[in-house]
């Protein structure tokens, strides 16, 4: 009597799977499939995600050498390269306030091209730059936050009003207060002016060439307002040279204790971060992005990482593309009205 003939259901192995298991069942079902034998309810096994990245990965950064953005870079580089088993390399492209690098990425094509930028080339960049040469919201798509950092109000030393009594003072001003910043469209301009519509002042701008300037007129009593980075303001606001009055942030750090958010000094609903986040080119494939943006949140989650950015006055955030995305589209909502009654424009 001749046994039973074997049906395809009988041929799975139950032996463990393995990498030659694998490549039988995928022979098995494509045979099966071609003879129309698949068994009811059989799937064929998904082929593994393509090996990313192959080759060194460029992360590009708008900014100098030695400027906040590329510390941020510089940092976080190294470590990200042993997790993605590629080197990740700093490219600086500096020019037109970052916007040079920011077209390259969302022009390259190789698919081992991102780029570390700041809020604003993601969100409202091209409200305030019509003939910009890219669109952050098509043209980009979301990675992964990296470092977050609250502005610091900053009052000038030669007033002699601190504290609660310093945000009674700027609105009592009206327009004979001004403030400083390093230009129009900067997040410590777009910063101030919501500022002034949530608490009803009326200080008058002062563009200047960066930061340093900014301070200096500061310290010379030339503005009587200012919001700054942290980096920047921790050393004066030590050496009791810059008092500081409060966080744009809605919670307080560690980098300036004893300092009060906004919404402490009774500035209600106020919350407003500077931050920069990776982004890649709109054509590198969702699979990609995800495993990059997993690697930065598993760099970032090491606390040696999150000490060396914290000394900078960034706080290490990770986040990830989905949320990002939100983030953006939030700062979106919040800064288009602003950028369209007053008519921002950046060069």
């Amino acid at each position: 009597m001749k046994p039973a003939p074997r049906s395809p259901r009988m041929a799975l192995d139950p032996a463990p799977a393995g990498p030659s298991l694998l490549r039988r069942r995928l022979l098995q079902g494509a045979a099966w499939a071609a003879g129309g034998l698949l068994p009811s309810g059989w799937a064929m096994p998904a082929p593994p995600p393509p090996r990313w990245p192959v080759r060194p990965v460029r992360l590009l950064v708008g900014f100098p050498q030695g400027s906040s953005p590329d510390e941020i870079a510089r940092i976080v580089v190294e470590p990200l390269s042993a997790v993605l088993g590629q080197p990740v390399e700093v490219e600086n492209r500096p020019g037109s306030g970052g916007q040079v690098a920011a077209t390259a990425v969302a022009r390259a094509e190789d698919d081992h091209t991102v780029g570390l930028m700041p809020s604003g080339h993601l969100t409202v960049a091209r409200l305030m730059q019509p003939a910009l040469g890219y669109d952050p919201l098509t043209d980009l798509q979301p990675v992964s936050l990296v470092a977050t950092a609250p502005l610091v109000l900053c009052i000038s030393p030669q007033l002699e009003v601190r504290g609660n009594a310093a945000l009674r003072a700027v609105r009592t001003a009206g327009m004979a207060w001004q403030y400083g910043s390093p230009g129009a469209g900067t997040p410590f301009h777009l910063g101030m002016e919501m500022l002034k519509a949530a608490a009803g002042w009326q200080a008058l701008h002062v563009p200047y060439p960066g930061n340093p300037q900014v301070i200096n007129a500061l310290l010379q009593g030339d503005v009587q307002l200012a919001l700054l980075p942290p980096s920047l303001t921790v050393p004066h606001w030590r050496a009791a040279k810059l008092p500081a009055v409060a966080l744009t942030s809605a919670t307080r750090s560690a980098l300036l204790p004893g300092v009060p958010t906004l919404a402490e000094r009774g500035v209600r609903g106020f919350d407003f971060e500077h931050w920069y986040a990776i982004a890649a080119p709109r054509g590198l494939a969702g699979a990609h992005v995800d495993r990059l943006a997993q690697a930065v949140g598993r760099v970032l989650r090491d606390i040696r990482i999150r000490q060396r950015l914290q000394a900078q006055g960034w706080q290490a955030t990770g986040s990830t593309p989905a949320a990002l995305a939100r983030r953006m589209a939030r700062d979106v909502d919040r800064l288009r009205p602003l950028i369209e009654r007053q008519h921002i424009r950046t060069p």
